[in-house]
C-alpha cells in the first residue's frame, strides 16, 4: 500500500467502484494494483488521444470530461465523468486512447494498471463482473447522448443534460437537486451541440418558467418532475430557435 493514500475499503465511493460480494481479502489485493496520482488541476490532462491505453482511472474527487477534435480543427466534448465513475474506456478496443481527458476542477484521481486488473480479474469474478458493469453504464450514458442529439429543441437537450446530472449526483448520495457544475457554458454547448447563446437563452428561459433557479455556475432544480418529463420527451415546453 502506497503511503497518503486511502484505502479502497475507506473510501466513500466504495460501493460505487466495487461490488459488494468483493470480500474484505479480494479488496486488499486490489489496493495493490491501484496507484493514486497527486492532485490534478482544473485543465491538466489524464491522458490525450492516440497515446497506448495503460490504465483505466476513476475520480476519487473532481470532475473530468473527454474530448475530440473535429475535421474542422475545432474542439468536441463528448463526456462528463464525476466522482466513482470509470474513464479511459475508449482504449479497450483498439489499445489506444481515442479523446482526450482533462480535468475540469481540481481533482483526485486513482489509478489501475491493465495489465495488473486483467490479472487479477481473472482470480476475482465479481471484479470481472464490475467491469462489464462499469462498460455497461458507459454505452448507456453515449445512448443517452445520441438521444439527446437527436432532440430537436434546444430546451429539450438542456433538460436531460440537467436530469442526467441530478440523477448521478443521487447516485452519488448529494442534494440531486442543486447542481454544482464544473463544466464551463461552452463545454456544455460543445456537448449539447449548441452554441453558447443558445444555452445562456435556454437556461434563462427555463428559469423565467419557474423550473430553476441559475446563480453563476450553480444551478437549483425547482420542478425536478417537469425537467424529468422534459427529459423522456412527455412534455412541451416553449420553443428556442437555435441559431448557427
Amino acid at each position: 500500500m502506497k503511503a497518503n493514500r486511502v484505502k479502497c475499503s475507506e473510501c466513500a465511493l466504495h460501493p460505487l467502484c466495487l461490488p459488494a460480494s468483493v470480500s474484505i481479502e479480494e479488496i486488499e489485493r486490489l489496493e495493490e494494483i491501484v496507484l493514486q496520482r497527486r492532485p490534478m488541476q482544473r485543465g491538466d490532462r489524464l491522458f490525450n488521444a492516440g497515446e497506448n491505453q495503460r490504465a483505466v482511472y476513476v475520480a476519487s474527487q473532481g470532475s473530468f470530461k473527454t474530448s475530440v477534435v473535429n475535421e474542422g480543427g475545432e474542439e468536441q466534448t463528448i463526456a462528463f465523468y464525476m466522482p466513482g465513475e470509470l474513464i479511459g474506456l475508449d482504449g479497450l478496443s483498439a489499445g489506444a486512447h481515442r479523446c482526450d481527458a482533462v480535468a475540469l476542477e481540481p481533482s483526485l484521481v486513482c489509478e489501475v494498471p491493465m495489465a495488473s486488473l486483467e490479472r487479477l480479474s481473472q482470480k476475482i469474478p465479481g471484479l470481472q463482473w464490475q467491469l462489464l458493469r462499469n462498460i455497461g453504464k458507459s454505452m448507456e450514458q453515449d445512448q443517452d447522448h445520441l438521444t439527446m442529439m437527436g432532440r430537436k429543441q434546444a430546451q429539450d437537450r438542456l433538460a436531460m443534460f440537467l436530469h442526467g446530472l441530478s440523477e448521478r449526483q443521487r447516485a452519488l448520495g448529494r442534494p440531486s437537486d442543486v447542481l454544482l457544475l464544473s463544466m464551463g457554458r461552452a463545454d456544455i454547448a460543445s456537448y449539447l451541440g449548441l452554441v453558447i447563446e443558445t444555452v445562456s437563452r435556454g437556461l434563462s428561459q427555463m428559469q423565467d418558467q419557474g423550473l430553476i433557479q441559475v446563480q453563476g455556475r450553480e444551478i437549483r432544480i425547482l420542478k425536478p418532475d417537469t425537467i424529468a418529463a422534459m427529459s423522456h420527451g412527455d412534455y412541451e415546453p416553449t420553443p428556442i430557435r437555435k441559431h448557427a
